[in-house]
């Protein structure tokens, strides 16, 4: 049995096809989150669909949600060259990743 807050909670990065916009989000369940920001409902208006923003370039695994959530949101306060020396050190060729997420 799992302890309360204690499962698996991931902040990610998406940009869009040309890699020109930066999304940073938080999620617990990320292959399914992947494919809603790809397939969002009919009437959809969020900042992922406007800007195409679909591919997984950065992600970070954490146990308790507290923690995801503040980290998620220091990384949203960060200009923008520092997510991508953030990026960088995990994914030198900015691949994308969302095939290897399952």
């Amino acid at each position: 049995m799992k302890t309360l807050k204690t499962h698996n909670y991931y902040v990610y990065i998406l940009t869009n096809k040309i890699k020109t916009v930066l999304y940073t989000g938080v999620t617990n369940d990320l292959e399914k989150r992947l494919y809603w920001h790809r397939n969002p409902e009919a009437i959809d208006k969020s900042f992922t669909f406007r800007y195409k923003c679909f591919y997984l370039v950065y992600f970070e695994h954490f146990k308790d949600i507290d923690v995801a959530i503040n980290r998620e949101k220091q990384i949203k306060g960060w200009i923008r060259s520092k997510k991508e020396s953030l990026i960088n050190e995990f994914n030198p060729t900015w691949k994308f990743l969302n095939n290897e997420i399952k």
